[in-house]
């Protein structure tokens, strides 16, 4: 079944205009005047075709990946209002995470609020591609809360691998 990732990007609504997605995976130039590379892509539980969160990474041409970040749904709030809603309970398959069996007509990741995500990828493409966010940036408007403890939680909660 389909992730429908491109869906899921748009969602995200990320400002880099020089980007595609190639099956699950999310490509961006966010500065294309360097050589510097993003590469967002899901990131798997130990559960088969169950997806916790995303993986970001800086590419260079020549030397590869030389830096990640995972960015977890839990820590980012992505699946609380649904989880809450559903009564799916902590430490349960289900809960903070999605999969690839959803109900027809309806995206695997039904129910997500992106902006804890959002905000936490701006943060770390900043650092890497300073100036690739503006102030003009579209922000999704459809009434969700801000997760204001995901900056926070960011730099606590993310792990890095080189």
């Amino acid at each position: 079944m389909s992730l429908q990732a491109p869906d899921f990007f748009a969602e995200l609504c990320l400002p880099f205009p020089d980007h595609t997605v190639v099956g699950s995976t999310y490509y961006a130039a966010p500065n294309p005047a360097v050589p510097l590379r993003l590469r967002i892509g899901f990131s798997g539980t130990i559960y088969a075709a169950t997806y916790g969160g995303l993986r970001l990474a800086v590419l260079h041409p020549d030397q590869g990946e030389i830096d990640a970040v995972s960015l977890s749904f839990l820590d980012h709030g992505t699946f609380h209002r649904r989880d809450e809603a559903n009564g799916t309970r902590p430490n349960t398959k289900q809960y903070a995470t999605f999969d690839t069996y959803h109900r027809p007509g309806r995206p695997p990741w039904d129910g997500a609020v992106t902006n804890g995500l959002r905000d936490a990828i701006e943060q770390y493409t900043a650092v890497w591609f300073p100036g690739a966010w503006t102030a003009t940036t579209p922000r999704r408007t459809t009434g969700l809360t801000v997760q204001p403890a995901a900056a926070a939680q960011f730099a606590r909660n993310t792990s890095r691998s080189r």
